[in-house]
């Protein structure tokens, strides 16, 4: 089975020679040197990736997932409020994936 990781970083190669930029979007938590704990990045259940589409600026949100990759309800619940928005969101498992949805109109 192909890793995460490794489709990811497929899928960014292939997206950006399709004139887009995209970013992996990194989350954590990191405890600061007074033991506060910080979360960093975007909220739970943003996509693994966000980008723009060269030719006409359009938001790009890739959740990664392989084979057998289910989505947590966070991440439902996410894809549920972003459907009916104008950007380019879609789960991915493949470069080919990922190419269908940046090539929507």
């Amino acid at each position: 089975m192909t890793s995460e990781h490794e489709i990811q970083s497929r899928i960014m190669l292939a997206v950006s020679q399709a004139g887009c930029t995209i970013i992996r979007t990194n989350v954590g938590r990191v405890k600061t040197a007074t033991g506060r704990v910080f979360q960093a990045g975007p909220p739970p259940g943003w996509p693994d990736l966000t980008g723009f589409r060269h030719r006409d600026g359009k938001m790009i949100l890739l959740e990664i997932k392989n084979e057998k990759g289910k989505l947590r309800p966070d991440q439902e619940q996410f894809q549920k409020f972003i459907k009916d928005k104008p950007v380019l969101y879609g789960v991915c498992r493949s470069v080919e994936d990922a190419l269908e949805v940046i090539n929507r109109e």
